[in-house]
């Protein structure tokens, strides 16, 4: 080199937080001091050290995207910079890849590269081959390191152990182990049950915002939250890695019926099924349908003849008696479900009752009357009508000779958005 050019020299100095190790040797001044002292001995051939301090504190250095490193290269790339100086190869770049661009770069402006306690200067031959082998072992370790890492989580995850991640709502962390939030475990055994009942994601969240109850962000609750909660198997007790499901270490919130029922409705095949002795099948007027005899709630039960299931609605009350003096008793299912569907398709096929619901739910009339011209029934499924007649029907009274509904105005809102949205 020339001797009486003076050579600007850069220090260009990183800390992470994996560094805190060895904070004693990998400090910034421990970094800047060496490379000062490294310029120093050098000043016989002109070096001289810039004044600008280039420090990344808390950055990885598998990320090129480090504003004092951008700083350095746009110096470099101006002119500013002859050689950059740097404790160790890897407080430049961990990436063999990513130092591999540098190097091409720092070709193209001119600039070298010297490496303070490994000896390397790429104004040399011999500098740039060790710089090769080096930054090869650098990036052979850090994959090792990282398959490692990948190992271990995955062996923790099969065995219930908690890693980290976003802690679920219900939950919180504590020594590395997931603990109940007793409010926040309510509120999701709440999620599942309405779920259940409703079969509507969107009503569900509706509800959670209604009574002023919040993410744990602060933020109001989307469909999306709520599918994220009946999917989660930690609400179980259990641990779901890749596929794999296996026991947690943390408590369950919600039972493993609670689960398979919502599951099946999630599947939209929810077949009839043996629980505790009794069979529960997909009942659109379950909890709708009342006595108006007995102002009692009626029950969906079955009786079995010849292999085959028969589905009835009871009145509770008249069950419960022990005699039979309701005038109504029980009355089969199909039949009565038939009956309100035919009832709401008149209804709202009404362009006076139309108008009335519309003005109260705050929609559109025409829009209510052309979507409900459609034969809404035919190819639903019984997911789908349970849904549907739990967002439009508050309660339907049966009388012997007669039937009275109650509509949710604020479910025909959600019928125009949601159904509406989709059959357009």
């Amino acid at each position: 080199m020339n001797r009486e050019k003076k050579i600007r020299c850069a220090v260009y100095c990183r800390k992470s937080v994996e560094d805190e190790v060895e904070k004693e040797f990998n400090s910034i001044d421990a970094q800047r001091e060496a490379g000062e002292m490294f310029i120093a001995s050098q000043r016989g051939n002109g070096w001289v050290c810039l004044p600008r301090h280039y420090d990344d504190y808390g950055l990885s250095g598998g990320n090129m995207n480090r504003p004092a490193l951008k700083d350095l290269l746009a110096d470099c790339e101006s002119g500013l910079v002859d050689i950059v100086i740097v404790y160790k190869v890897d407080r430049l770049s961990r990436s063999i890849v990513d130092f591999a661009e540098l190097s091409k770069d720092f070709d193209k402006w001119g600039v070298n590269f010297v490496s303070v306690t490994q000896d390397i200067n790429t104004s040399t031959s011999s500098g740039r081959m060790m710089l090769n082998i080096l930054m090869t072992f650098a990036q052979y370790e850090r994959e090792i390191i990282s398959e490692r890492t990948r190992d271990k989580m995955a062996a923790s995850r099969k065995k219930g152990k908690w890693v980290g991640g976003i802690t679920p709502y219900g939950y919180r962390v504590e020594k590395g182990r997931l603990i109940i939030v007793p409010a926040q475990a309510k509120t999701v055994q709440n999620v599942f049950l309405r779920f259940c009942e409703s079969q509507s994601p969107k009503l569900v969240a509706y509800e959670l915002n209604k009574s002023g109850l919040t993410t744990r962000k602060g933020k109001a609750w989307t469909k999306g939250h709520i599918y994220r909660i009946l999917n989660n198997f930690s609400y179980i007790g259990k641990v779901n890695y890749k596929g794999h499901v296996c026991k947690g270490e943390q408590d369950a919130i919600i039972d493993d019926e609670l689960w398979k029922r919502t599951h099946e409705i999630l599947s939209g095949n929810a077949p009839v099924k043996e629980f505790k002795g009794k069979v529960e099948t997909v009942a659109p007027l379950r909890g709708v349908i009342h006595c108006g005899h007995c102002n009692g709630a009626m029950s969906p039960i079955y009786t079995r003849k010849d292999g085959k299931n028969y589905y009835y609605y009871i009145c509770s009350k008249d069950e419960k008696r022990g005699e039979r003096i309701c005038p109504i008793g029980r009355m089969p299912a199909g039949d009565v479900e038939q009956i309100v569907r035919n009832k709401i398709s008149e209804l709202l096929s009404n362009p006076e009752f139309v108008s009335i619901i519309a003005a109260k739910a705050e929609c559109e009339p025409l829009k209510m009357r052309e979507f409900f011209k459609r034969e809404m029934w035919e190819g639903m499924t019984p997911m789908e009508q349970n849904r549907l007649i739990n967002l439009l029907i508050e309660k339907i009274t049966v009388w012997s000779d007669s039937l009275e509904f109650e509509f949710k105005t604020q479910g025909m809102k959600f019928i125009m958005e949601d159904f509406g949205s989709g059959q357009n």
